[in-house]
């Protein structure tokens, strides 16, 4: 008993501090969550569930702070959400065995740290600069495909989705922080929704409770410090590097 406590104080610490570090940048923490849980959880569907719970909990207070501050630009936002909800819902009905759920992962993981390393090596949109728009086509294949993968893996997406609209120049920081923090929001609602429908969600609500407080604490003081302290650039590289470093492990542990 003594163990499991100690074990469950540790994830708690853990998970406080993943929400607070990812919610300041406008994400979840679903992959970090993930990365964690492998290493306590021998059982691969509840640990994408309760990676897609705690992603809800941080990316719905961070969704309705980015709205109050008039960030959220529903507009903007939603071609890339429709193509996006129902890809991620169909990602998390794919049946995956343990090996290729973490090769899968993995991949994902290697991928998105790449990506967050690029925008790090990229100079900041300011806030007041020039935005781009891209088109409906590039913007409904873009929200699709992460949204698959985000559903597959269990993941809200927006580790993929934001350093692609920082490369492509679609706004500031902040405005992508926020489109993110959204974009997770609906994914793992849709990718829960995906796994309760296919009969692969398994809550084990001794486990979920602290957790889920545990990241509320979290992604609710990321995101007032993305608002009004700091900005979330060195944050990014970082995170890449951790990414990109689990990803490859489990890549090379599962291949």
């Amino acid at each position: 008993m003594a163990g499991i406590d100690a074990n469950l104080a540790w994830l708690v610490l853990c998970f406080f501090l993943v929400a607070t570090l990812y919610s300041s940048v406008g994400f979840g923490g679903g992959s970090s969550y993930l990365a964690i849980l492998t290493l306590f959880l021998p059982n691969f569907l509840e640990i994408k569930q309760t990676a897609l719970l705690c992603n809800l909990v941080v990316v719905s207070g961070g969704t309705y702070l980015f709205l109050k501050e008039g960030y959220f630009d529903l507009k903007r936002f939603l071609p890339l959400t429709l193509s996006s909800v129902p890809a991620a819902f169909l990602g998390a009905t794919v049946g995956l065995s343990q090996e290729v759920f973490f090769f899968l992962l993995g991949l994902v993981l290697a991928l998105s740290g790449l990506l967050l390393l690029a925008q790090y090596a990229q100079k900041p949109t300011p806030e007041t600069g020039e935005q781009k728009n891209p088109s409906w086509y590039l913007n409904l294949l873009l929200g699709g495909a992460t949204g698959f993968l985000a559903g597959l893996v269990g993941i809200g997406g927006g580790i993929l989705l934001a350093p692609l609209l920082h490369l492509l120049k679609w706004g500031s920081a902040r405005s992508i922080a926020a489109l993110a923090s959204f974009f997770i929001l609906v994914n793992s609602v849709s990718g829960l929704l995906g796994m309760v429908t296919s009969g692969k969600f398994q809550a084990n609500f001794t486990l979920l409770a602290p957790l889920l407080l545990a990241v509320l604490v979290g992604g609710q003081l990321g995101t007032r410090l993305s608002l009004y302290t700091f900005q979330p650039h060195v944050i990014k590289g970082l995170t890449g590097v951790f990414v990109l470093y689990i990803g490859v492990k489990l890549v090379i542990d599962y291949l």
